[in-house]
């Protein structure tokens, strides 16, 4: 039954005459909008789109169902908004410009697709079974998978090419449709979480050699602006050994969305040598697009992940930023006129927070594959004020902290991740995993910890005394600090070599930044002076490695051992 509108405040609107349940998703006027809050005869609903030109009185259809995306071939490549409309097919039909109350389906009902069935007729199936596969694109093979609450016996199975609304099997009485649909805000189910044993691959040295994210875990990656959390993030996108990559723009500058939308088509995934859009799905909703969306946007981009995780993949998410999902939070909730909390966020900024990043893991998923969702979410605190709460929320649930630092930005260091403020919680669970990369990997990881924290302490000591008072080999320490922060930490985003470092050639360079430091010790000892060390050919082939391959490093490694 509908009903109207009797209150309007920006994005949220007040109806009554309406029976509806939380989270259903009704349409105000011609405008998609979200029950969110029921309150005896009033029904407060958020609306996904500007509410100009709304007056009271306007009609308001419960559409029966609760807010969901739709899941199917053809989510690969696409761009979406914070509803799952498809960006890309809006502006082939409109323009430019989204119009007010455009309905578009997320998935095309037309395309036809290759279906070839992987289980036959007498199989027993129950959710989460795979029954059957598309190729999607030429990386990622698209399983389709028996839906939530159907079991039983496939009566029926079918080969050939099928649009996603047409019938692939029948099990009992249910016929299975290559489209799916989800509530966005209830977590897809699984068997068991694991404990993650394995480390999401970035090529990114200062990620992956100090302070590593486990596939399956969760990240947040806060810095002032201008501190290249956006930057970070693409190269994540980029590089990460993700099978699927789901990038979620959530609130950031058009300039910036619009940067990612030009240069992820022409990227090549470096695994397959194909382009990257083949296996990666794009959420904007910049900051000019309504607000409410943005809040939703997260929700929808965490759902598609855990649906590619249930068919046994690894998938990586990108959140850029959560600071402005969570502005988006407490506009509404000052719209709703609720008690503000902290700063002026809703009290339950932190359990909002908390259940979103719980969606990631490592999980044994329904049909008994293993699949992970890795959560990285980036935060914008004001003027760099990690105590914000935003900041703070994330860091209580998340197991690493990459602390971007803008002197380091202004420096054009990058990747700008503070090596004293960061951590890892995950660097004792992946101790195995490394040794098998390198025995010596985990100790020389937290050797050169060690050293980069007594170069802290030396430049105190300098800025009172002068370097003429550090003894040699406290200089040395410094020179090595020096390489380690320069030839290791230091990356370059536009070399093509520098670009993205593979874990066994980020073992071999910290292993000759420290084997020199061993044998320069060893020469003081000796008698040798620094001056003579620093002036040595070896110090700037170490400051060109990263730019060269393994065997030449291998090379220089055997210069090292033979220095005397």
């Amino acid at each position: 039954m509908a009903g109207k509108i009797v209150r309007i405040a920006g994005p949220v609107v007040v109806g009554e005459n309406l029976k509806v349940f939380v989270n259903e998703v009704v349409r105000v006027g011609e405008l998609v909008g979200e029950v969110i809050g029921i309150e005896g005869e009033k029904v407060v609903i958020q609306v996904y789109e500007e509410t100009s030109g709304m007056k009271v009185g306007d009609k308001i259809e419960p559409l029966g169902y609760p807010l969901s995306v739709e899941l199917a071939p053809g989510m690969i490549g696409a761009i979406y908004d914070g509803i799952q409309r498809p960006l890309d097919v809006i502006r082939a039909k409109t323009g430019d410009f989204i119009p007010l109350g455009i309905d578009v389906p997320s998935i095309d009902r037309k395309k036809k697709w290759d279906f070839e069935p992987a289980a036959k007729k007498g199989d027993k199936v129950s959710p989460g079974s795979i029954i059957g596969a598309v190729k999607e694109t030429p990386i990622v093979e698209h399983r389709i998978m028996i839906p939530y609450g159907v079991e039983g016996e496939i009566k029926e199975i079918y080969d050939g090419k099928f649009a996603v609304e047409d019938t692939v099997a029948v099990v009992g009485d249910r016929e299975i449709k290559m489209l799916q649909r989800w509530p966005v805000r209830r977590q897809r189910p699984y068997i068991e979480k694991l404990p993650p044993d394995e480390p999401l691959i970035t090529g990114q040295r200062v990620l992956d050699t100090f302070f590593p994210v486990a596939k399956g875990g969760t990240a947040c990656v806060p810095g002032p602006f201008g501190s290249g959390k956006t930057v970070i993030q693409h190269q994540l996108s980029k590089w990460a050994d993700a099978d699927i990559v789901i990038f979620v723009g959530c609130g950031e500058r058009g300039n910036e969305m619009a940067e990612v939308l030009l240069e992820f088509p022409e990227l090549l995934d470096p695994r397959s040598n194909r382009p990257l859009m083949e296996r990666t799905i794009l959420v904007a909703n910049t900051s000019n697009m309504p607000f409410a969306a943005r809040e939703a946007s997260i929700y929808t981009g965490i759902t598609m992940g855990e649906y590619f995780r249930d068919m046994g993949y690894t998938v990586a998410l990108q959140a850029d930023s959560t600071s402005r999902w969570a502005e988006a939070l407490r506009e509404i909730s000052g719209r709703l006129e609720e008690m503000p909390g902290e700063e002026g966020y809703p009290a339950y900024l932190a359990s909002r927070l908390a259940e979103f990043y719980e969606r990631s893991g490592k999980v044994k998923n329904l049909n008994n594959t293993i699949g992970n969702l890795t959560v990285i979410g980036s935060v914008s605190p004001p003027g760099g004020d990690f105590s914000e709460p935003v900041t703070q929320s994330t860091l209580r649930v998340t197991k690493v902290f990459w602390a971007l630092d803008a002197q380091l930005a202004y420096a054009r260091h990058f990747p700008a991740v503070n090596w004293l403020n960061s951590y890892s919680l995950y660097v004792d669970q992946l101790k195995d995993y490394y040794s098998q990369i390198d025995e010596h990997f985990v100790d020389n990881r937290n050797r050169a910890m060690a050293i980069m924290q007594q170069e802290s302490e030396l430049r105190e000591i300098v800025r009172l005394v002068g370097i003429e008072g550090l003894s040699e080999r406290d200089r040395l320490l410094l020179d090595v600090a020096g390489m380690i922060r320069n030839d290791f930490l230091y990356q370059s985003a536009f070399h093509e070599i520098d670009t993205y470092t593979p874990l066994e050639k980020q073992a071999r360079m910290l292993n000759v930044i420290l084997l020199f430091y061993d044998k320069a010790l060893e020469a003081l000892s000796g008698g040798k002076l620094l001056s003579e060390l620093e002036s040595s050919k070896l110090v700037s082939k170490i400051s060109e490695m990263k730019f060269k391959e393994i065997n030449e490093i291998e090379q220089l490694e055997k210069e090292i051992k033979e220095m005397s």
